[in-house]
């Protein structure tokens, strides 16, 4: 084993668990769903994935949309199956991606053909509008949010006018799910943080900007703190699924934010300690958590994003392409072995380095071709393999990261020496090794299942099973950790001679 590279689990006094309790988590990512029941049992916590199923995008004439009724039962189907493990299941909740939502009627029907894709071309524009209608400078000073062109809030403005005032209630996507699964209408608040309309100095939506861009005050339900109980189950869940007595919890429905909850760090450093994280999956989430949101000049420069997190912290970070690349070149290539692919890429030493965020690698294409033209657009050899193209994506996704870190430093006013990795892009060693020698900061990976964990363990804590704080102190008794020491950079080589 590299030197660099130390694997164990962390050791410590067993937080306060007030028994044994189950709870189920439903994860919802951009290219797979789980339902995963989750045991907390003296300060540890285990997680089994009951069912695993797809998800992407369903393309239909020229728009892209969610199946999210195909979503919805198969998260039935999880909760069947938890049912049937015999256990007591204390409560559920579901988290995901953000900023995607259905419109809903007044009798709570979807509107418009159901939720749509944040790669659905419709926003194209979008963002100058809203320009036009509000200064860029005003936007960013009301919600501290960096500007991509799916926020929601520019997906609300691709809307037919008259459909958003036709529609009751505008809901995200977990919160959706929760509304199916106990009849309650809210909008948790890590995924309003999202949305381009949340106001981080109230806690709340933002009147003038939802009048400066021209948006129904009405369709937009009360907002909520991550760990808020719901209600049960409604008595039509409850017979589908054969589940009883079960509570329903949102917890940090942003996918993000749940796995930010789970980062192993010290507790009573969360807000003040030289550390930072990236969420590691379909995108790289690249941040630090600060006690108040940091709006400024420079985070506007740098169109860095403020989100709710736990506790009444903020995520200050950036939104990077992830594993996304990845993914779509296998796709194309029909291959589903990623672990072979990395070991390729792993031998095929340094190569181009490319800008990942440049937004031809946004939307679904042939990720291959883009990445060549890419490098030969900017005088660098073309890969020539698999492993090669894949060697280029990791490289830039590492050179990307390192960048964003030393903005972090930049505007937080912090020395960020350690960067834990979460997420399932924390089980690639190469790419864990590239974060640390081209950031020449310690990496630390794990745990992979970070979002079930945050999850669920946020449900614990708000139904008295577990003190909000000893959270993470939970995850780092539960998982083992790699550890990975910046080491000298590779020497570049042409891709040709490889």
């Amino acid at each position: 084993m590299d030197e660099r590279v130390r694997v164990g689990a962390a050791h410590h006094t067993p937080p306060a668990t007030r028994g044994v309790s189950h709870h189920l988590a439903v994860d919802l990512g951009a290219s797979s769903g789980r339902v995963a029941l989750g045991t907390l049992e003296n300060g540890r916590l285990s997680t089994r994935v009951l069912h695993r199923f797809p998800n992407g995008g369903v393309q239909v004439q020229s728009r892209l949309y969610w199946d999210i009724l195909g979503l919805w039962r198969e998260v039935l189907h999880g909760l069947r199956l938890a049912a049937e493990t015999g256990e007591k299941i204390t409560s559920v909740g579901v988290n995901s991606w953000a900023v995607d939502y259905a419109l809903l009627d007044a009798a709570g029907g979807l509107m418009g053909g159901g939720v749509r894709h944040y790669r659905d071309p419709r926003t194209s524009g979008q963002i100058d509008r809203a320009f036009g209608l509000v200064r860029r400078e005003d936007i960013y000073a009301r919600t501290g949010i960096q500007f991509l062109p799916f926020n929601t809030a520019y997906q609300w403005l691709s809307e037919d006018p008259e459909t958003l005032r036709a529609a009751h209630t505008a809901l995200l996507v977990p919160d959706l799910l929760h509304f199916w699964l106990c009849g309650v209408a809210v909008t948790e608040q890590t995924n309003a943080s999202t949305t381009g309309l949340y106001d981080p100095h109230t806690g709340d939506w933002s009147p003038s900007l939802l009048e400066g861009l021209g948006l129904p005050r009405h369709l937009f339900p009360k907002i909520v703190p991550p760990g808020t109980v719901l209600g049960p189950l409604s008595p039509e869940v409850e017979a589908l699924t054969g589940l009883t007595g079960v509570q329903v919890v949102a917890p940090a429905t942003h996918d993000t934010a749940s796995a930010v909850a789970a980062v192993p760090v010290a507790s009573v450093s969360a807000a003040s300690s030289d550390w930072a994280y990236i969420s590691s999956g379909t995108w790289s989430l690249v941040g630090t958590e600060t006690a108040r949101p940091v709006i400024n000049a420079a985070s506007l420069r740098h169109n860095l994003t403020n989100e709710a997190g736990v506790g009444g912290t903020t995520r200050l970070l950036k939104n990077v392409m992830g594993l996304w690349m990845v993914q779509e070149c296998c796709r194309l290539w029909g291959v589903s072995d990623f672990a072979a692919l990395y070991a390729g890429a792993a031998q095929a030493r340094s190569g181009a380095v490319i800008d990942p965020d440049d937004a031809r690698f946004l939307a679904p294409s042939d990720m291959e071709a883009q990445v060549r033209a890419v490098c030969r657009e900017t005088g660098q050899a073309e890969p020539t393999t698999r492993a090669k193209v894949v060697r280029v994506i990791l490289e830039s996704l590492a050179h990307r990261a390192a960048a964003v870190l030393d903005t972090l430093e930049e505007v937080s006013g912090r020395l960020i020496s350690t960067v834990y990795i979460v997420g399932g892009g924390s089980q690639i060693a190469l790419l864990n090794t590239l974060i640390a020698d081209v950031s020449g900061r310690t990496v630390v990976a794990g745990p992979v299942e970070a979002t079930l964990e945050g999850n669920l363990l946020v449900q614990a804590a708000a139904l008295g099973l577990l003190e909000p704080g000893q959270i993470r102190e939970v995850v780092r008794r539960s998982v083992d950790l790699k550890t990975f020491r910046p080491g000298p950079l590779p020497s570049p080589a042409p891709l040709e001679a490889l």
